[in-house]
């Protein structure tokens, strides 16, 4: 694959434990195609050499008041071809393709776009408005999506573990999202900075999903991946925020072993020591801070988390350094011993940062 960053990991939505577990209990073809899977991942990150965040990118500039967006959208078939970014099939302003993963991935991209905007008066992931690329169909029978530094691609799944990844806006938030947090000035992915530069996209993937159906905080389901797994998976989502942990519980795909609080901290040297494990402790403490807020978590909650990764300017932060940012950004948006500030002190305290 080319147009790779070489400093950045390729980060995919499915978690390297769940490969894992599918390595064990798999059956032959499933096995293989685990393996295929970590071998690809182990691949990239030696091509990378080490996961270093660039240092030419700043926090983006916020666009002026009344701007118009640069919305640029293309999106590419591999037609099961594992080259990308494969033939381009709908630039933006195009009506619809017919092709559902090409049309999910097309408006799931504006959809992102949309909140960064206007929200947070982002333009685009660089804040420059850089084109929003995507491939689908990716390989045959691909069982990720994953966001390779300068592009999107999906897989269409296997039709037994997993649906087409496109199902998901959380998903594609999420995985857009990675490119926010590398063009703001990165976290590096490992150990807890590595489960912050996850959580962010947890975040934002939900609030990417939330903006688009206008919920409040309490309506809002809080999964990653709903509905992507195949029809004998027993689960409801890859992660849960509302309720880290339980997402599934399948005789295949093992138990969701993500923790909520610090008591339970996962200590691995897998998955880059457990970026996609230990992201359910800070994941957890947004939830509680948005359902505490109340009203639509991007609004204030949103903020809050965006303030801190275009403020934090700590490549290596840890949980504490990060909860110690929203607080100070709390503060900062709404006053010092604001009910804001006070809330988001509390969530950290209830999952044992603090």
């Amino acid at each position: 694959m080319h147009g790779m960053n070489s400093h950045n990991p390729l980060e995919c939505i499915l978690p390297p434990h769940m490969i894992d577990v599918l390595k064990m209990r798999g059956n032959a073809k499933q096995k293989r195609m685990a393996e295929s899977l970590a071998k690809e991942g182990l691949k990239f990150r030696m091509q990378r050499q080490a996961a270093e965040p660039p240092t030419a990118y700043l926090a983006a500039p916020s666009v002026a008041p009344g701007a118009q967006p640069h919305l640029e959208r293309e999106v590419y078939d591999c037609q099961t071809k594992a080259t990308l970014p494969g033939t381009l099939v709908r630039r933006e302003g195009d009506p619809p393709s017919g092709d559902q993963q090409v049309d999910e991935a097309y408006e799931g991209a504006g959809d992102t776009y949309q909140l960064y905007f206007n929200e947070y008066q982002r333009d685009s992931l660089d804040g420059q408005g850089l084109k929003l690329v995507s491939s689908v169909h990716f390989r045959k029978n691909y069982n990720n999506a994953f966001w390779n530094g300068s592009q999107m691609s999906y897989g269409d799944g296997d039709g037994t573990i997993f649906k087409p990844l496109t199902g998901d806006l959380a998903v594609i938030g999420h995985e857009l999202s990675h490119g926010v947090v590398q063009y703001s000035g990165g976290l590096m992915y490992r150990d807890q900075s590595g489960a912050l530069n996850e959580h962010f996209a947890d975040v934002f993937g939900v609030l990417t999903k939330q903006y688009k159906l206008s919920q409040d905080a309490a309506e809002a389901d809080w999964l990653i991946g709903a509905g992507l797994f195949g029809p004998n998976i027993n689960g409801q989502a890859l992660r849960s925020m509302a309720a880290p942990g339980t997402a599934y519980d399948d005789s295949l795909l093992g138990r969701d072993p993500q923790p909520f609080h610090m008591d339970d901290y996962v200590v691995t040297q897998s998955d880059n020591g457990g970026v996609h494990i230990n992201s359910g402790i800070p994941n957890h403490a947004f939830y509680l801070v948005a359902m505490m807020i109340a009203g639509r978590a991007w609004q204030k909650a949103g903020h809050i988390w965006y303030q801190t990764l275009q403020n934090i300017n700590n490549p290596n932060a840890s949980f504490l350094n990060w909860a110690e940012e929203t607080i100070a950004r709390a503060q900062t948006l709404f006053g010092t011993g604001s009910r804001e500030a006070i809330l988001t002190q509390r969530a950290w305290k209830l999952v044992g940062v603090f």
